[in-house]
């Protein structure tokens, strides 16, 4: 009863969000102009975790400077929802000249031996947009690729968004069955791609290290480290970079691939380091939004 009452009432918004996802990128800017005066100046969308966040982040900026970054972060964030709706019936030509993989190569030399490998990345660029992975990278009937996500409240966008991350063969796993899911892919003997976004605080009860992370000591995730030294797999970062509006490029980097060998929570470190350099290149385009720090060594 209650998904049929959601899908009524949802339906002129996915009616809406049909007919925009059509419109030339062009006049998709333009009406990203119109909502971030909207969010930005009407709405003030979470603008105090915003500002609180990028003011603690750059001590050594200065009012202006940190404004800055604050306005583009809004201007960066009514981007990510326009073009996420385009998302809905963007060509794979487009997609392929909007969202570029570099040293793709990379990746495939450890699948094409059979091994698996984790991904890892933060909500920066068009995190939505790196779904089209498949794209570019080789697969074939022993390589599945996956993104981990935790499913939304709201069912009906749960099935929108898992809509859209699938237009081109990425296949969501709730983080709940993470482990369970990668476990039977090894024993089926399929390498698998996985993706993890992997910059958000753990659960109070799931706090098993902190490291520095934009000047503050920080709570992060360490599950994925886990679960790749318990099945062998290796791990990459997937460096985001903003090219130019509404072009992305996504960079594979080697994190480790012999994690036997290294000390415990190494490659987490080594991981959270190089998402601050992502971010310190171009901090706008991070989401700002979501509350990071929320639980730090003091209240642990």
């Amino acid at each position: 009863m209650k998904q049929r009452y959601q899908d009524i009432l949802y339906w002129p918004v996915y009616a809406i969000f049909a007919v925009l996802s059509w419109l030339p990128m062009w006049f998709l800017y333009g009406l990203s102009n119109v909502l971030y005066y909207v969010t930005y100046y009407i709405i003030r969308y979470r603008r105090k975790v915003v500002r609180d966040n990028i003011e603690k982040a750059f001590t050594e900026k200065n009012l202006k400077e940190l404004r800055k970054i604050e306005k583009g972060f809004y201007r960066y964030f009514t981007d990510y929802v326009v073009e996420t709706i385009k998302l809905m019936h963007i060509s794979e030509k487009e997609m392929r000249s909007r969202m570029e993989f570099v040293n793709s190569e990379l990746l495939d030399s450890y699948t094409q031996q059979g091994r698996s490998v984790i991904l890892l990345m933060g909500h920066y660029g068009n995190w939505e947009w790196t779904t089209s992975l498949p794209l570019w990278c080789t697969t074939n009937e022993h390589i599945v690729t996956r993104c981990i996500y935790s499913p939304l409240h709201n069912t009906w966008f749960d099935r929108l968004f898992l809509r859209l991350r699938g237009r081109f063969g990425m296949a969501g796993i709730p983080k709940q069955r993470t482990l369970r899911e990668l476990v039977q892919y090894s024993k089926e003997g399929k390498a698998s791609i996985t993706l993890f976004l992997s910059d958000q605080s753990p659960d109070w009860t799931s706090i098993h290290h902190h490291t520095t992370f934009l000047g503050r000591k920080t709570a992060v995730i360490t599950g994925y480290e886990t679960i790749a030294r318990k099945l062998d797999m290796v791990l990459m970062y997937l460096d985001v970079e903003i090219v130019k509006r509404g072009h992305f490029r996504a960079t594979f980097r080697l994190l480790e691939d012999n994690l036997a060998d290294t000390p415990q929570y190494d490659s987490v470190d080594r991981y959270i380091e190089a998402f601050e350099q992502t971010i310190r290149r171009a901090p706008h385009a991070w989401l700002w939004s979501h509350r990071r720090w929320k639980y730090t060594p003091d209240n642990k």
